[in-house]
């Protein structure tokens, strides 16, 4: 559920009106009670002065806390706008985090880390129904390696979403398995009920806490 929106175009911000507390239902309930109780008493024999204070006090009680829960809310939402202020910032610039990647006609500049006894290592292409449509011999030290995207046949792999992995080898043997991370462009950022996302190329969702990496978008000048 989306609270706050900032995109390339400029903050959209928007505000999803919350429930009523629930205790502001009792608490409505207390007062109706109450104030029954006061008008069908007997005039002649009139509420104890002590119950009557107890009850007041139960009914101070009551709404100070609903008061309490309210100004909680609003302390939440400022804090979520001002979290928003902060991520604005990273709108257009290029973040770094494992999953999903996005591959148009451009090259996507990955990173990965091999084991340390690998002699070889293979990066693992599967599509976004978890087809596997490329296995890709690359170097051992994987610090920003440009890929472009190809299948087994060099042909380049229609755009899409795909996930990629890593597995070391050494000589036939299967070392293991690890993650591969990309740098994508953040095109919005969000506030959900999970915590802070940022959106990458091609819709993919990330949250901000699994952003390794920062950086400005290397542009080519004239």
């Amino acid at each position: 559920m989306e609270l706050q929106t900032a995109n390339l175009t400029g903050t959209n911000a928007s505000t999803k009106v919350s429930k009523r507390p629930e205790l502001s239902s009792d608490y409505t309930t207390f007062l109706k009670m109450l104030t029954t109780q006061m008008q069908n008493q007997d005039p002649l024999d009139p509420m104890d002065s002590g119950q009557y204070a107890q009850q007041l006090a139960s009914f101070s009680s009551v709404e100070q806390q609903t008061k309490t829960n309210q100004l909680l809310e609003g302390l939440g939402s400022q804090f979520g706008l001002m979290n928003m202020a902060q991520l604005a910032g990273w709108v257009g610039q290029e973040a770094r985090s494992a999953g999903p990647v996005y591959k148009s006609t451009a090259p996507v500049a990955i990173s990965y880390a091999a084991s340390a006894t690998a002699d070889r290592a293979v990066l693992v292409v599967k599509d976004a129904s978890g087809a596997l449509v490329a296995r890709e011999t690359v170097p051992l030290s994987g610090a920003d390696y440009a890929w472009f995207g190809a299948d087994a046949s060099g042909n380049p792999l229609p755009a899409g979403t795909y996930t990629l992995g890593l597995e070391s080898y050494s000589g036939e043997n299967l070392l293991g398995t690890s993650a591969v991370e990309s740098y994508q462009p953040i095109t919005e950022v969000r506030n959900t009920t999970d915590g802070t996302r940022v959106i990458l190329s091609g819709g993919i969702s990330v949250l901000a806490t699994d952003v390794t990496a920062l950086r400005v978008p290397n542009v080519a000048g004239p």
